[in-house]
């Protein structure tokens, strides 16, 4: 495995200065989509179109596109850890692309297209491995989560005239991820859950949340819980009852989102973590 990569350095030929930033890297077939889904995530500073994983210490356009290389189209994101998580950049990354198509992504198809996710570190490749397998188990895809991850190698950017492509092209870029189905495809899978909540994925949001409500929670009187609660809430949370299964409210919920107690609102789970048990209950990793 190669040592730790996962901080930018130096003024990238932008002008952006990316040194201190963190660094991921991603690919999701196409650069130009996905440089284009990533450049909208808040904390992220700048995204850079290229390869990664051949062996061709010089990979071109054409050479790559023409599969010889090893290398897949992918791009390197550079972040600021402060905003936002690496977590939060793997759930933008899943809403981009299909991550059971090991072979291409849509209408491109071959290894030089192939989703992977490359790591920079053992933090990345665990945070990387149990998305994934969250992912796997969300019963959300009818086919297995097959994407690679790997350890980073290399990244060569790609040609300036792929860089921003969708800025540069707006009108030829609609056209490309209208036609090649990845469109239709992330909005059709993801329905009402594929617009994120950022603020979920900031550092420390969720212990923050939890320290403060645990400080000024304080158990109302049971009059008022039964009168906040339907009788069966209040049967669950006061007195061990145990909803129907299958009947429940929740039992196949796949919105996005936290799952907090009905009393105290104190977060519980998160969706990320939730699959298919086929138990008539939600059930979580």
């Amino acid at each position: 495995m190669p040592g730790d990569s996962s901080m930018s350095a130096g003024i990238h030929k932008t002008g952006k200065n990316l040194a201190g930033l963190a660094v991921a890297t991603f690919a999701g077939g196409c650069f130009w989509c996905v440089e284009h889904g990533f450049e909208q995530v808040p904390g992220v500073v700048e995204v850079i179109s290229g390869y990664s994983g051949g062996k061709d210490p010089a990979p071109t356009y054409e050479s790559v596109s023409a599969g010889g290389t090893g290398h897949t189209e992918s791009v390197q994101v550079h972040y600021d850890p402060k905003i936002i998580t690496y977590e939060g950049l793997l759930q933008a990354f899943w809403r981009m692309m299909d991550p059971t198509d090991a072979d291409g992504q849509f209408s491109d198809r071959g290894k030089q297209y192939r989703p992977a996710i490359f790591y920079h570190n053992e933090a990345q490749r665990i945070a990387a491995i149990k998305s994934r397998d969250a992912l796997d188990k969300s019963g959300r895809y009818s086919r297995p989560v097959t994407i690679e991850i790997t350890p980073f190698s290399n990244f060569f950017p790609a040609e300036d005239y792929h860089q921003d492509y969708a800025r540069k092209n707006p009108f030829r870029y609609a056209f490309y991820t209208s036609g090649s189905g990845r469109s239709d495809f992330v909005i059709q899978t993801w329905g009402r859950d594929l617009k994120l909540d950022y603020a979920q994925y900031r550092p420390g949001a969720g212990q923050k949340t939890t320290r403060r409500r645990a400080k000024a929670y304080s158990k109302p009187p049971e009059a008022e819980l039964k009168k906040r609660l339907t009788p069966l809430q209040y049967e669950v949370t006061q007195n061990e009852a145990t909803e129907r299964p299958f009947e429940n409210e929740y039992w196949d919920n796949k919105r996005e989102g936290i799952y907090v107690d009905v009393v105290s609102g104190e977060p519980l789970f998160s969706s990320r973590d939730k699959y298919k048990s086929g138990t008539g209950w939600p059930s979580f990793t």
